[in-house]
């Protein structure tokens, strides 16, 4: 395979994370459409990738791009241009929905191009910037072919309506909610589970700990259950395994988790923050509610839980609406069409 890139996306995060998944998904989809590859530590194999130090010492025989997606990686750009002597133009892409600070404006100030995941995200660059939604691969996310024989093999129970909720365990993702959703719901609901996946940081141990706590003494425990931090694809099985997805999320960059869930046929309730009202259509792919709101978020959660077949009907809608309009083809193109724009102006 030929090493040497137009295009170059540095990962400089060797855990999960939604930039690290953006990054792993997105680039084996471009890497069609032109030269590009990733660096950075702990990438997948199945991902092109080259060396950090491969792509700091890369010919000077034309400009590259060097699309970066956090600060360090904004700097480091910087740095191989300005220090190196590298022929880079430098895009980054934002999913911020915040004000940023005075060291991240600067850097922003210092790129050739900026894209943004939202129009709010957008709106906090203070310069122009192509908003381009994240997509999903709808290659891998798509619904099982036999649910029952999937959750057979992972463990899960045949019988049970299954919520799930995905990505790090704390405040900010509202795990909390759901938790507290769930134990008022369940009762009343008797095939009700909910499985929660993602990494308790040392951080977030107490409010882990309170959770399985509240849990025990409900009697819940073998009903709302903490799987941990899974491997990739494991990740993708649990959610073909699920009648209903839930995104409670305080705060939120973008939030690909829904989208990923609706491509495998699964509605899904969440908060009105990130991308979440771009992405799901009320009503029909799945419900949005205020954040912070558990009385909202329970209510939509039972609405769901009471009706098999409106959950079906949503799960197909889901699946059509991403296949449509959130395919990651189409994030792949568009970003592809910037760098071609760079790259045609030295």
């Amino acid at each position: 395979m030929d090493d040497t890139p137009l295009v170059v996306a540095p990962n400089l995060k060797r855990r999960l994370s939604g930039v690290t998944a953006t990054v792993v998904r997105l680039i084996p989809v471009q890497a069609r459409m032109i030269a590009i590859r990733a660096t950075g530590p702990g990438l997948p194999d199945d991902v092109p990738h080259i060396p950090l130090t491969r792509a700091a010492t890369l010919p000077r025989d034309r400009w590259r791009v060097w699309h970066a997606r956090r600060n360090t990686e904004m700097a480091l750009g910087l740095i191989l241009r300005r220090v190196l002597r590298r022929k880079y133009r430098l895009l980054f892409t934002s999913a911020a929905q915040r004000s940023h600070t005075g060291f991240t404006r600067w850097l922003i100030r210092q790129q050739d191009a900026l894209v943004a995941t939202s129009p709010q995200a957008a709106s906090y660059l203070e310069r122009p910037a192509t908003v381009i939604l994240h997509g999903v691969d709808t290659q891998v996310f798509h619904p099982a072919p036999d649910r029952a024989a999937l959750r057979a093999e992972l463990g899960l129970d045949s019988d049970a309506v299954l919520i799930g909720c995905f990505g790090r365990v704390r405040a900010q993702k509202g795990v909390d909610l759901l938790v507290q959703a769930g134990l008022e719901l369940l009762p009343k609901h008797p095939r009700a589970q909910i499985i929660f996946t993602g990494r308790i940081t040392q951080d977030n141990r107490a409010f882990a700990d309170d959770l399985l706590a509240r849990i025990k003494a409900a009697g819940l425990s073998d009903r709302i259950r903490f799987l941990g931090e899974l491997p990739w694809d494991q990740v993708v099985r649990h959610y073909q395994a699920l009648d209903l997805f839930a995104a409670p999320a305080r705060w939120e960059g973008f939030g690909l988790t829904p989208l990923e869930a609706m491509a495998c046929g699964v509605p899904a309730v969440a908060a009105r923050v990130g991308a979440y009202e771009t992405l799901i259509r009320d009503g029909e792919t799945g419900s949005l509610v205020s954040k912070e709101d558990a009385p909202a978020l329970t209510a939509a959660l039972d609405r769901w839980l009471g009706d098999d077949a409106a959950r079906a009907t949503a799960g197909r809608a889901a699946r059509d609406h991403v296949a449509t309009n959130h395919a990651i083809e189409g994030e792949a193109r568009a970003l592809v069409d910037i760098y071609h724009d760079l790259l045609a102006h030295p």
